[in-house]
């Protein structure tokens, strides 16, 4: 056991340096940053111009962009970034055989991946999510801002906000590994993901419970404001939404089974680097 903890810490440190700093992994910042882009410059209008702010719109806006953009579009192909890669791209970077060469367990070294993709995602996203809060609420006095966190909900939307980002992380992530293992091109998983996740609220309820964005939206501290035009608003319905103290639990644990599956999985994996 001391072995395969020693072997996952290896692997970590290696898998992070080449995250952090691959040059095909740059657009992935870009997505993490536009949110933060975009409400900086909200509030440097709002200053600039003397205008006085509203909290409760401000709020909403957030919980607008967040869910709309950040978690359906920026954190999700983020994480098809990251993990796709983590396989499939030492596949096409003809290195991922090294890894198999080493006497290392297949199942330890998909461990060390997964654990450093979620690294590595949750520190590019989590970070943007809590400095996107502070850009947005940045153009109010300081008074204004410690009755709101201090004495209102703004440590709990913070802290929401960013276990939603890290959770996300860990379903989106765990998909995308899987299918790093099992498919060649990253677009059809993405494409089929992408449509599960946008039709999650016309689905059947036990069919809700299969995908990601069913419970980030149930962890979600703000709702989506009713002004949002239907054919968005449709996409935040949550008819029936679960408890922090179910959704938690059971989004860590589909991720903990598809994980455990890829672990399977790749002990079967055999390289053709001449069919990629």
């Amino acid at each position: 056991m001391n072995l395969w903890f020693t072997q996952i810490l290896a692997v970590i440190r290696l898998e992070l340096k080449k995250t952090f700093f691959a040059k095909r992994g740059l657009w992935i910042y870009i997505l993490a940053l536009m949110p933060l882009v975009l409400f900086a410059g909200h509030s440097f209008v709002v200053i600039s111009r003397h205008q006085h702010a509203d909290f409760g719109e401000d709020t909403n806006i957030f919980a607008t962009v967040f869910q709309f953009f950040y978690l359906r579009l920026a954190i999700f192909f983020g994480c098809v970034g990251i993990f796709m890669n983590l396989i499939r791209g030492e596949m096409l970077d003809r290195s991922l055989h090294y890894y198999f060469l080493a006497p290392i367990r297949r199942e330890v070294l998909m461990a060390g991946k997964f654990l450093a993709g979620l690294f590595a995602a949750t520190i590019i996203f989590g970070t943007s999510t809590v400095l996107q809060l502070v850009a947005l609420y940045c153009d109010f006095d300081p008074p204004t801002i410690q009755e709101f966190v201090y004495r209102g909900d703004g440590l709990h939307h913070m802290f929401a906000y960013l276990g939603v980002t890290v959770l996300a992380c860990v379903g989106y992530g765990s998909v995308f590994l899987a299918a790093g293992v099992l498919l060649r091109n990253p677009i059809i998983p993405a494409a089929i993901m992408l449509v599960w996740e946008s039709i999650n609220s016309f689905l059947p309820a036990f069919l809700q419970k299969l995908s990601v964005i069913y419970y980030l939206k149930s962890l979600c501290p703000v709702e989506v404001p009713p002004q949002v035009p239907p054919p968005f608003s449709l996409l935040a319905v949550n008819p029936d939404p679960v408890s922090p103290l179910v959704a938690i639990p059971s989004l860590i644990l589909l991720s903990a089974l598809v994980v455990l599956w890829s672990g399977y999985k790749i002990r079967h994996l055999e390289i053709s680097y001449s069919t990629d």
